[in-house]
């Protein structure tokens, strides 16, 4: 009887374990559930480093628009600047990283109120922050800094935060002769994606494990070339971190926006609308570069305003945020990144409780008052209304929620309880208390908190 039980239980688990199993294919690949964590957390820090800090200059694609498209600036800053012959491999040993602190940044990270972070361990130039077994002498352990800065990354992150690790691949190489050679046989040998692409991918997976794996560059080839439904099956199925990793859409030409785990559709997306699909917006607070630029102007980066009011919209819309800064070739976080990652986080520790934990609501915007957004938290009945400007007259009308008198009750986030009134012919009119600016519970966008409404 006891075999019998042991017998039972054995294939009910093989049964459970068969169900779940993913199959190399879309269908299958995109049922997937996404692992909870990641909506939950609604903010993330993206970090592009690379030899492209070393001139940075114009973009983080200045090898591209120099060689390849011999754009006028980047072609005139080359001839000004280096000597006749300079190649982009010659910025390798200028890639130095000689103030490179893993815990400063982390500390920093945790400071902005990020709950993840993605770094770019490979850009299209193909450089790799690791000693990739498949990068001979073009990675930060074999030039420049002669670091595993990953590993760096990684063990300050895990031993000094609970923030998630997120790292970002580049499936393509601009310059690489076996994509080149793949190109130019119209995908129809795939030499570069199993010789390196994929080898380099498993190796992230098994050595770092990280819980979101960002892909990008498909270099115009399809998701078959790539092997990413193989790839993603082996990562869903079999991989250390096979139940909590999260992916994105970039897995070849036509599958963004259609394929993966959650999307992300475009650089800088923001629909304005809920999407039926769990998406993301990665925007740069640089508005030119990813990359890290020593000649941006103050009116190139986007100001607190502006990204906080870019987070209040995404998460009201169901997406989360991966904010963008560029680190400089000698591993510094410069400070007007600094200054706005520690601007989100004091906004965050009032605001946080309507955007971690939450949900888009029935209405993700007032259809009557302007720059007016809304979240919910189902567990606690929570509806939460916030106001990117602070009103003139001493109150705000909020058209959308129904309201109940002496039952429903209105509290300003980092204030406490405030009156309100019914509006006609619906919602209610919230009285904001006449508050100096030092008594301001923050400084760029306010919360208003509703229970007892629905």
């Amino acid at each position: 009887m006891g075999l019998l039980a042991v017998f039972v239980v054995l294939s009910m688990l093989s049964i459970g374990t068969s169900r779940c199993k993913y199959e190399p294919n879309w269908e299958s690949i995109d049922s997937r559930p996404l692992p909870e964590w990641y909506d939950q957390a609604k903010f993330g820090i993206f970090i592009h480093w690379g030899i492209f800090s070393v001139p940075s200059f114009g973009s983080e694609w200045f090898w591209w628009y120099w060689q390849k498209q011999k754009q006028k600036p980047y072609v005139d800053f080359m001839q000004k600047n280096y000597p006749p012959g300079f190649t982009y491999p010659d910025f390798a040993p200028q890639f130095t990283a000689e103030f490179f602190d893993a815990k400063e940044w982390t500390d920093i990270f945790v400071a902005s109120g990020a709950k993840y972070i993605v770094l770019t361990t490979k850009h299209h130039e193909g450089f790799t922050l690791w000693g990739s077994k498949n990068s001979w002498n073009w990675n930060a352990v074999d030039v420049g800094p002669r670091r595993d800065l990953v590993d760096e990354v990684v063990t300050a992150l895990r031993g000094n935060s609970d923030l998630r690790l997120g790292l970002y691949h580049s499936l393509f190489e601009w310059f690489n002769p076996l994509f080149e050679q793949d190109a130019a046989n119209v995908f129809t040998t795939n030499y570069f994606p199993t010789t390196k692409t994929l080898p380099e991918l498993y190796e992230l997976i098994l050595k770092y494990q990280p819980e979101l794996l960002w892909s990008d560059g498909d270099g115009d080839a399809p998701d078959k070339y790539w092997n990413s439904t193989g790839f993603l099956a082996w990562l869903y199925n079999d991989s250390p971190v096979r139940d909590t990793v999260v992916t994105n859409d970039r897995w070849g030409y036509g599958s963004i926006c259609t394929h993966g785990g959650y999307y992300t559709c475009a650089d800088r997306y923001q629909p304005g609308h809920l999407l039926k699909h769990k998406w993301e917006s990665c925007i740069s607070i640089d508005k030119r570069s990813w990359g890290y630029r020593r000649n941006a102007p103050l009116s190139d980066y986007l100001t607190i305003e502006q990204l906080v009011a870019t987070l209040v919209e995404t998460v009201s819309c169901g997406g989360n945020m991966l904010m963008n800064i560029g680190p400089t070739h000698d591993g510094r976080i410069s400070p007007i990144f600094e200054e706005r990652l520690r601007q989100m986080g004091q906004w965050l520790k009032v605001n946080g409780e309507a955007v971690y934990n939450t949900t888009a609501w029935r209405s993700q915007n007032d259809s009557v008052t302007p720059n007016v957004w809304y979240t919910f938290r189902p567990q606690e009945k929570s509806i939460f209304a916030m106001l990117l400007t602070w009103p003139n007259n001493g109150s705000v009308i909020l058209h959308e929620p129904v309201v109940t008198p002496k039952q429903t009750q209105v509290e300003l986030l980092g204030h406490g309880s405030v009156q309100w009134e019914p509006a006609k012919p619906g919602g209610l009119r919230v009285l904001l208390p006449q508050l100096s600016f030092s008594q301001m519970p923050c400084q760029w966008a306010w919360t208003l908190k509703l229970t007892g409404a629905t």
